[in-house]
C-alpha cells in the first residue's frame, strides 16, 4: 500500500479536541445533575434565579421498604411558606428582621427544612428512634440516669420532670430526653442541648415560658424527620431569640 490512510490529519489533535468535547459535556451533565434537588431557585422578590444549562429531566427513584417512589426535580420542591419578617432597608441584600415570634415562625437560627413527615427508618424498615420504654432489650447501664430528674430552664425555673429517654437503636445513643410538663403535656429535648447535672437536667437555650410552645409529635412512640427539624430548630433559635440581651449588643444610653 502506497497511500496513507489519514493523510495529513493529526491524530494528536483529534485526541485533544475529543477530550475537550467530552470534558465540556461532562461539566454540563454534572451541573444539570447538581440542580436535581433544591431547584429551581428564586430571588428574594420571588422571581426565578435561573439554572445553569437548564433543569434536568425528572428522574424517578424507588424508595426502600415499600414507601413508593419520588421524582426529582418536581413542583413539590417549591417553597410555599411565607415568613413573618421584613427587610431592614429597601437595598437588595439587606438583613431581615422578624416581625413575629421567630422561634415559632422558623426565622434565622430557628429555620427548618420541610423534610418528609415520616420517621427515620433502620435497615429493617422500622423507626430507628423511639422511647426506651418501647425498646426491648435496651436499658441504662452507665452514667447518671436522668429519668425522674427536674428540668431547669435557662432562667433557672423548674419546668417539669424527665419521664424517659428516646434512643437511636441503630447507633445505640440517646437522641432526645422526654420531659413531662404537667398540664402542658410532654415535649422532647435534643440531647446535645441538655446538660445532666446532680441538680437536674439544665436546658440553657430556652426559658421556662418557651417550653409550652416547643413543637409536639403526632405520636408518643415515634418522631418524624419533619418534627425532628422543627424541635431542634426551636431550641437552636432560643440561643438567639429567647431573650432580648441575646439578640445583639445593646448600647446603654449616655447619662448626663
Amino acid at each position: 500500500m502506497t497511500a496513507t490512510f489519514f493523510g495529513t490529519f493529526d491524530l494528536a489533535q483529534l485526541a485533544l479536541y475529543s477530550f475537550w468535547i467530552f470534558f465540556a459535556g461532562l461539566v454540563i451533565y454534572l451541573q444539570r445533575e447538581n440542580q436535581r434537588e433544591g431547584y429551581p431557585t428564586e430571588n428574594e422578590d420571588g422571581s426565578s434565579a435561573g439554572a445553569n444549562f437548564g433543569m434536568p429531566e425528572p428522574k424517578t427513584y424507588i424508595l426502600p421498604h415499600g414507601r413508593g417512589t419520588v421524582s426529582f426535580p418536581n413542583s413539590d420542591q417549591r417553597e410555599t411558606r411565607t415568613f413573618a419578617m421584613e427587610p431592614t432597608s429597601p437595598s437588595a441584600g439587606s438583613p431581615y428582621e422578624p416581625t413575629g415570634n421567630p422561634m415559632v415562625d422558623g426565622i434565622g437560627p430557628a429555620a427548618y427544612a420541610l423534610r418528609e413527615d415520616a420517621p427515620e427508618l433502620d435497615a429493617h424498615g422500622h423507626p430507628s428512634l423511639g422511647p426506651m420504654r418501647n425498646a426491648e432489650g435496651f436499658s441504662h447501664l452507665a452514667g447518671r440516669d436522668p429519668r425522674g430528674m427536674p428540668v431547669i430552664a435557662g432562667d433557672g425555673e423548674v419546668v417539669g420532670t424527665i419521664s424517659d429517654m428516646w434512643i437511636d437503636k441503630g447507633d445505640m445513643q440517646v437522641r432526645y430526653l422526654e420531659v413531662d410538663l404537667g398540664t402542658n403535656g410532654v415535649r422532647l429535648i435534643p440531647m446535645p442541648l441538655a446538660k445532666i447535672t446532680w441538680k437536674g437536667v439544665r436546658v440553657h437555650s430556652i426559658y421556662a415560658e418557651h417550653f409550652a410552645a416547643v413543637p409536639t409529635t403526632k405520636s408518643n412512640a415515634q418522631v418524624t424527620k419533619l418534627e425532628e427539624d422543627k424541635i431542634s430548630a426551636y431550641y437552636g433559635g432560643g440561643k438567639l431569640y429567647a431573650a432580648r440581651d441575646r439578640v445583639e449588643s445593646q448600647l446603654d444610653p449616655v447619662l448626663n
